[in-house]
């Protein structure tokens, strides 16, 4: 059996920035132990698998050690394979996942951005307030201002410097019942910086992760009196997004690049 599989940065204007994640078009589902171990296999922080379906697609997400309900930038990454490298022709793409229907468009808000530019219609997840863990202050050796969880943990810092300087315990955190941890802080270049850990789910840091801004922006939309932001995951890569909160929906923008377009092999 052969498999088209892709390489793209996502939130990325270029290559070896924003986050890498592999691509994989099916015309069926495979197993779930085969998907688990080519994810494994690409050691990337997740590997997306679609399948056409009538209105649209079925999209999966796996990390190198399991699947995951909800990926930002392989959902970016998976529009860009299908608009870029497959012909889609559509002006929107339709996702269902476990998380929903996700639907990607050219274009960003109004149209700004021309085609290279990808806008992500995903269900805003705001987080509530959580008692904060002492891992987190013994991990990051400092202590949080406020501290809130949905899918993750959320720890708010008085500054941006303590986000971008943070070189955190993995073990403490992979002592936390959460699927990451998410670090933020207001910004003087952007309305907010943010970093991602999940040691839990295989990933010590992720270069940029679209889910965790699902969270972040309902945050910073209520303290800041704003509903539209630039924003900067500040991992050793990088990556920016535009952000915007519209009612219930968190809509996420950025660019994507292809780095690799191969084969897998795989036996029946």
């Amino acid at each position: 059996m052969n498999i088209s599989v892709y390489q793209v940065d996502a939130f990325a204007n270029r290559v070896f920035e924003g986050n890498p994640a592999a691509i994989c078009s099916l015309e069926q589902w495979l197993p779930e132990q085969t998907m688990q171990a080519l994810a494994a296999e690409n050691n990337l922080s997740e590997t997306a698998f679609f399948v056409p379906v009538e209105d649209g697609f079925e999209l999966r997400w796996f990390t190198p050690t399991t699947e995951v309900g909800l990926c930002g930038h392989a959902t970016l990454a998976a529009a860009h394979v299908l608009f870029e490298e497959l012909g889609y022709q559509e002006e929107e793409i339709r996702f269902n996942t476990k998380s929903g229907l996700l639907c990607v468009t050219r274009g960003g808000k109004n149209g700004e951005g021309g085609d290279e530019l990808l806008s992500m219609d995903f269900p805003a997840q705001a987080p509530i307030s959580f008692e904060l863990p002492m891992q987190i202050v013994q991990a990051f050796h400092a202590t949080p201002e406020d501290c809130l969880k949905f899918a993750d943990i959320i720890a708010v810092f008085p500054s941006e410097d303590l986000v971008r300087e943070a070189d955190p315990d993995m073990e403490l955190l992979a002592q936390l019942d959460c699927r990451g941890i998410i670090i933020t802080a207001e910004s003087k270049e952007y309305d907010f910086i943010a970093r991602w850990f999940g040691p839990r789910t295989g990933i010590k840091e992720d270069p940029v992760t679209g889910s965790a801004f699902t969270q972040l922006v309902p945050y910073w939309a209520k303290r800041l009196g704003k509903t539209s932001f630039h924003a900067k995951q500040v991992s050793e890569r990088g990556g920016e997004l535009s952000c915007e909160l519209a009612g219930d929906r968190v809509i996420i923008s950025g660019k994507a690049v292809l780095f690799m377009r191969g084969v897998i092999e795989i036996e029946d």
